[in-house]
């Protein structure tokens, strides 16, 4: 069965799952890279990037990448808000196709929600980005068939992620808590009140010093 699924989103000790101030050059905001540092020197991050140069491998990481590779696993299709598409503004620059470069790390079908929809944009290693204004429940659905069997991953940011945890749709949630106080920003559990009660909870701490929460359904709901 197809599931919906969430990885490898970093959260602050407060609950910030991004900064204040998102822009071209800060995409977490006030935070800059630190809910993500954790993350650079896995072997999942310069597989997907090709990056090796700036950050070397650690096998000190390895805990971590136990996590971060589940996140590539059997996935067919992602859904991503606004905001980790591009930095405000980007809806008005018809050149923009998103953080990544010409070849993203997603090769799927990858569903954008925005207000301002645009063309379809179809870039190197089989990514293809679709840009939609509908109730998430509707890309929800359009996104599970792209997937043809596989499952749809959440890939945030927080407000959207939010929104999908509280209409209940999302089956797989994994969070790392990175131990910093961000103090503002965008929170990912506002509203959220008693979400655990409904999946299973372990967490596992690694030497990088993150806590790594995953929330899976409970098999009697």
């Amino acid at each position: 069965m197809s599931l919906v699924r969430a990885h490898t989103i970093g959260i602050s000790l407060d609950g910030f799952a991004t900064g204040d101030g998102q822009s071209l050059e800060t995409p977490f905001g006030h935070a800059g890279m630190r809910l993500m540092e954790w993350f650079f020197p896995t072997a999942t991050f310069q597989s997907a990037t090709g990056d090796r140069e700036r950050v070397a491998v650690d096998p000190a990481a390895e805990p971590d990448d136990v996590f971060a590779r589940r996140a590539w696993e059997n996935i067919g299709a992602e859904i991503m808000g606004a905001g980790k598409f591009g930095p405000p503004g980007w809806q008005n620059d018809a050149d923009w196709t998103g953080w990544w470069g010409e070849e993203p790390p997603f090769h799927t079908p990858t569903f954008v929600l925005t207000h301002q929809p645009r063309e379809s944009i179809e870039m190197k290693g089989g990514t293809t980005f679709h840009f939609r204004n509908a109730p998430i429940e509707e890309v929800l659905a359009e996104a599970q068939e792209a997937a043809a069997g596989q499952d749809v991953r959440i890939g945030g940011g927080p407000s959207l992620l939010r929104d999908y945890l509280a209409a209940g749709l999302v089956d797989h949630l994994h969070v790392v808590v990175v131990p910093i106080i961000l103090g503002r920003g965008v929170r990912l559990w506002d509203g959220l009140e008693a979400l655990e009660d409904g999946y299973d909870v372990e967490s596992t701490t690694t030497p990088s010093g993150v806590t790594h929460v995953t929330f899976d359904r409970k098999t009697s709901r």
